[in-house]
């Protein structure tokens, strides 16, 4: 057991003893569903607070074959799935090596992009060449070419999840050749390649398209504009918020005014999909609420605004994107405030925090970032709920105390 090979179920374990976890282990189903398939590549993308580092945790504890996480995912709802489209629920379980990175980590540590991906590989490769000593690496030693050599020696695949994959494109917005290196980094290691079981990223921002194209056109990417089969898995539902709420004697309504309105467009299972032609948007939708702020308004016993970065002050973070020069952008934000809708067209967006050419663009990444919510089936943009409007409120507001936009935006 290592720091980034097969790093065990602790984390998840510890999830698992909280008051206030939720069984999200229905995710491993699909992921079974596509492992060792061209579908094996997947990117799910979603704000910070809404349970991504968990789940990673949670995959990486299932697959890894030195955890020894049986007992702990026979309680879990994934030992009563009964589809059997993939085998037994428990056929995968403890199978591969894993590889988990989260990139944040890596950044602390060094400067450039070039020191990260030396200092990435170099980490990985230690800790695989201690795992398998009897392995000939030969003298080109990189590291795709060391699990390669791994693979075919001992036919195990890997299992690789990437947490905060974004966080180049985060903490350093205007190092584009860095960015494109590292795309072209995870390209080499992981596109085509047999050693490959499943790649699995998680992060804020979409995968980064450089002009129409992305590096990493293998994805199938699952973000808050194109949620899917990935709808349940990352934040609270509903129904989940419903039964947290029941044992710990709060307002259901009241938490999911407070933390939900985040309405993603499920995936159509085939059995239901003839019924969904004949009433358009049935049972499609799964609406979702940001567990963080419930987790805390549900300790606490008080709602109120918990929303937390600690990148940077959040109020001014939302400023900061409201207030950008575009036609319109600030007669939208004031529609928003007074509870309206708004059109966007969110194709345009490139999918970093710097390349913005309309108030679209801008719009669109506040729907990644949790900001607002997205109506699929209108194309409009929202403030999903009473915390966001909190935020949007503290943001809108002048350095005096007044506010910059029309008389009659509530304040």
């Amino acid at each position: 057991m290592g720091i980034y090979l097969n790093p065990g179920r602790a984390g998840f374990e510890q999830a698992l003893n909280s008051d206030f976890y939720v069984d999200k282990t229905g995710i491993i189903g699909y992921l079974n569903s596509v492992l060792n398939t061209m579908e094996k590549y997947v990117c799910v993308t979603r704000p910070r607070g809404f349970g991504k580092t968990l789940t990673a945790e949670m995959i990486g504890a299932y697959y890894d074959r030195e955890a020894g996480s049986r007992e702990l995912f026979a309680k879990c709802l994934i030992s009563r799935d009964t589809s059997g489209s993939r085998g037994s629920w428990d056929k995968h379980l403890g199978q591969f090596d894993v590889i988990r990175l989260v990139m944040t980590d890596f950044m602390r540590e060094t400067g450039s992009a070039d020191q990260i991906l030396d200092c990435l590989s170099g980490k990985v490769i230690a800790e695989l060449r201690e795992a398998y000593p009897g392995v000939s690496y030969g003298g080109r030693i990189n590291l795709h070419t060391v699990m390669d050599r791994i693979c075919r020696s001992t036919s195990r695949k890997f299992v690789i999840i990437i947490d905060e994959w974004d966080a180049v494109f985060r903490e350093r917005p205007d190092d584009i050749q860095g960015q494109k290196q590292y795309q072209e980094f995870l390209r080499c290691w992981l596109k085509d390649k047999a050693y490959v079981a499943l790649a699995y990223m998680t992060g804020i921002l979409p995968i980064r398209k450089f002009g129409s194209q992305s590096a990493l056109n293998m994805f199938s990417e699952f973000s808050m504009t194109c949620p899917l089969p990935m709808a349940p898995y990352t934040g609270f539902t509903d129904e989940e918020v419903r039964r947290l709420c029941g044992r710990y004697g709060m307002d259901p309504g009241e938490i999911i005014a407070w933390y939900g309105g985040y309405s993603l467009a499920d995936w159509i299972p085939v059995e239901r999909r003839r019924h969904c032609r004949e009433i358009p948007g049935r049972e499609s939708k799964i609406r979702i609420c940001n567990p963080f702020s419930v987790i805390r308004a549900l300790r606490s016993g008080k709602t109120a605004c918990y929303w937390n970065d600690p990148e940077t002050e959040t109020g001014e973070a939302l400023r900061s994107y409201t207030d950008r020069d575009f036609a319109g952008l600030k007669e939208v934000v004031a529609v928003l405030l007074a509870g309206g809708r708004v059109p966007v067209d969110i194709t345009g967006f490139q999918n970093d925090l710097i390349t913005f050419s309309s108030r679209d663009d801008i719009l669109t990444l506040l729907i990644h970032l949790g900001y607002l919510g997205y109506d699929e089936d209108t194309l409009e943009v929202f403030i999903p709920n009473r915390e966001v409007l909190e935020l949007f409120r503290k943001s809108a507001r002048n350095g005096d105390g007044t506010a910059p936009f029309p008389a009659g935006v509530p304040m």
